[in-house]
Parts: structure tokens; sequence; C-alpha cells
């Protein structure tokens, strides 16, 4: 279904959605819930599933929809950041949003938002509030799906994806990000995510830390909500090319991923086990369908590999800088391994370069964002280069003993696919082509 509309055009739209940015970043959901009221509340239509945490949403994310679109349902999905194109953030079935539709949706949204400042006592709504208000109104009421999962934005409690009851909610990991707004400690980063749980929903979560797991169960007994832990109630054996995953009498042998590393493992495990306990509303998601959906998930900027020496991933914390190098010790033990490295402002840099340092060479580099950390502002004991051009034209793509590792901030990762996609020795066109049909 397409909806169209001729009074606003596509580029007008998206320049008025990122003009909102100069809002920054303010918790909360109050400004929400006005202007979903306005809509008539259509998040109150959706079946969905909630994840958050602090790595592994996105990925976790698309295990979830390759399996309930394997079974044939209809599936919507929320993500954020986006690596290639804006319209990534709200799709259907994997396919990104129509440039159509998203002009219909902002021909609706943008008179509210322009009015929640002038009719409350209201700041006005961020470019996030703006897209997740849409998104909702997508999936609600314009284009109702079977299912749609959502990933939180930041932390759970305040993030403006908390307004709708979902059927299950996810939590994959906690990390030390985004303190200045979460908190400081893990305890606190806890608290904010598993904010997101309301009464009688399933909490499917990995974690290990003994204060983060007695917050997720004090919050469970408060919402009455069953508890399913991974390496407690279900786990798995095996690495991503060849494993298990055992839940009570359910096993699921011979499963397989596309996406490298171990902790790609525990977030499949984690959609297997919502697939599972969500089979009465979904029946036709079987035990072969969720191998056969796994095995063709794939996520743009996660370890992908855009020739056979170079790869591409978001790493943009600690937790997920040591879960690229567990890929690299795995999967590339023999290899020389360059790494091009670029953060954004407030990372612990030092700790994560520190990381990246023992797998192999580093060198540091800017990018052209508001929030890019200067060249200045890193160590002086790495090496650096203007731009990643530069080094991209040092690496030689026919070696078979070097591996070339461009990771930071997903935002770098985009400018960096975005441009290795334009060469010829990069053969990514057919998958680009698909998700922009």
């Amino acid at each position: 279904m397409t909806i169209y509309t001729e009074t606003m055009t596509y580029d007008d739209g998206l320049d008025w959605i990122h003009q909102q940015l100069k809002f920054g970043i303010k918790p909360g959901i109050k400004r929400m819930q006005w202007m979903l009221e306005q809509l008539g509340n259509p998040q109150e239509a959706i079946k969905g599933i909630h994840v958050v945490g602090t790595n592994g949403k996105g990925s976790t994310v698309n295990y979830l929809k390759t399996i309930f679109m394997e079974a044939g349902y209809e599936v919507g999905t929320f993500t954020s950041p986006y690596i290639m194109d804006f319209r990534e953030r709200i799709a259907l079935n994997g396919r990104m949003i129509s440039k159509e539709d998203l002009v219909a949706l902002l021909e609706i949204v943008k008179p509210i938002a322009e009015k929640l400042p002038l009719e409350t006592g209201f700041e006005p709504a961020t470019e996030f509030e703006i897209i997740t208000t849409m998104m909702f109104l997508y999936f609600g009421r314009l284009h109702p799906v079977d299912i749609a999962i959502i990933e939180a934005g930041l932390g759970g409690t305040f993030d403006s994806t908390n307004v709708f009851h979902p059927l299950a909610v996810i939590c994959t990991s906690i990390g030390m990000d985004h303190q200045d707004i979460l908190g400081q400690d893990y305890l606190d980063i806890a608290v904010q995510k598993v904010g997101v749980l309301k009464e009688g929903v399933p909490f499917i979560f990995s974690e290990n830390k003994v204060e983060v797991r007695q917050v997720f169960y004090d919050k469970a007994v408060q919402t009455h909500s069953q508890v399913y832990e991974f390496a407690k109630d279900f786990m798995v054996s095996g690495r991503s090319d060849n494993f298990t995953f055992n839940w009570q009498e359910t096993q699921l042998t011979g499963l397989s991923l596309q996406m490298l590393g171990q902790h790609q493992v525990t977030n499949a495990s984690l959609a297997i086990m919502c697939s599972l306990l969500l089979d009465e509303d979904y029946p036709l998601v079987s035990q072969e369908v969720i191998a056969s959906g796994l095995s063709k998930a794939k996520w743009l900027g996660r370890t992908e590999m855009m020739s056979s020496n170079v790869m591409i991933d978001g790493a943009h914390n600690k937790e997920s800088v040591a879960a690229l190098i567990d890929v690299l010790k795995n999967s590339f033990p023999h290899k020389n391994i360059h790494i091009l490295f670029s953060a954004i402002k407030g990372k612990p840099i030092h700790q994560m370069l520190d990381q990246l340092d023992r797998i192999g060479s580093v060198t540091v580099t800017t990018f052209p964002f508001p929030k890019a950390l200067d060249l200045d502002d890193y160590p002086q004991t790495y090496a650096s280069v203007a731009n990643f051009q530069n080094w991209l034209a040092t690496c030689d793509t026919r070696s078979e003993k070097d591996l070339y590792v461009i990771t930071g901030s997903l935002y770098f990762i985009s400018q960096v696919r975005q441009y290795l996609l334009a060469k010829p020795c990069y053969n990514k066109t057919s998958e680009t082509k698909d998700k922009k049909e």
C-alpha cells in the first residue's frame, strides 16, 4: 500500500526532520504521549517486540525480522542509526519505507509537532521523537503489520519508544555508554533499560553482572513478568557456523549464522527464545523456519566483509570493541590486522584504542560529523591520517596475509561504506539495490 501526497517534497521533508536535531536529546515520554494522543494513539494497535540494551540491539532485531518474514508474516522494524539511507529506520519486510509514504507521514505529523510547544508547556519535539511518532503511526494505522520489532534509542524508561505495550521485551546487554544521560555505572544503566518492562510481559535477557541481574529480577517481580535468562533458562553450545539451542524439552541443532562472532550466537539465541515464546500468536514460526531465517540474516556495518580482506564494523564502545576483537582472534588468527578507528565525542577512546592495539596496528582519523572527535583529541601515540580515503588508498586489497578493519562510530562506518560501494572492487551493488527497492 502506498499513500501519496504532492504537497511536500521528500527532500523538503527530510530537511525539516534533520532541522530538529538542533533540539538535541531530551529524555522523557510526555511529548511523545501528547503527539500520539493527537493522532488517536496508533501505538495501541501495535503487536510488537521491544528490544533494549547497549550492544546487539540491531542484530537481534534483524534476526527476529528474518525469522518472522521466513514464516510469511509482514514485519515492521524500527532501528537506529541508519547506515546508507535515513529511510532504513522504518522498514517493511526488510525494505525501507518509500519516499512517498514517508512524506505522507510527515504531512500528518509535522503540524502536530509544530503545535506541541505552542499548545503545551513542553519544549519542541526532537528528531528522534518525530521519527518515532511517524513509525507508530505507520505500523499502527497507515500500514498495519503482523508484528513490529522496535529498537529503543537511548535507555528505556525515558526513551521515546517506551509508549506501547509489547508482547515481549528483550535486553541484549548492559554496557557503559551514554553515561551522561543514563548514569555512571552498570546499575543505573540497567534500571533505565529495564524500565520498559510492562505488566505481565515476558522478559528475555543476557547478562552476567550480579548487580544487573538483581535489578532485572526485581523489576520482573514488580511487573509480574516471567524471566528467561540466557545461559540459565535457555542456552547454546557451538559457534556461529554450527550451534545448538536448548530450552526445556526444545532443542534446535545445526543452526548457522552469516554474521561472525560468539556475541552473534548470543543475540540469535535471544531471538530464538522470543520466537518460541510467541508461538501461540504466531504459529507459523516453526523450528525449521527459525533455522532458515537465522541462516539468511545479515546486518549492514557489523563485521561486514566489503571485500575478501576489508571489514567494516561499528564497534562504538568498550563492549563492542571486545566483541570485534573476539571475532578477529577466532576468525582471522593468522592475518596481519590493520585497524582504522574513528569515534564521536564522549566515548572511552583510551580504553577502546588500548584493546584494539593488542590485536593489530592502529591508525586514528576523523570524519565530517558534528560530534566526531578531532584528530588532536586522540592520544598522540597512535598513527593518524587526515581522512579514511587516504588510509584506504594504502590498503593492498589483493593481499592474502593482511586484513584491513575500519571500525568505531556507526556514523563513521556509514560514510566509509557509502564510499566503498562506489568503488568497482567492492562488489556490493546487488545488496544495495535490494535495500533501495
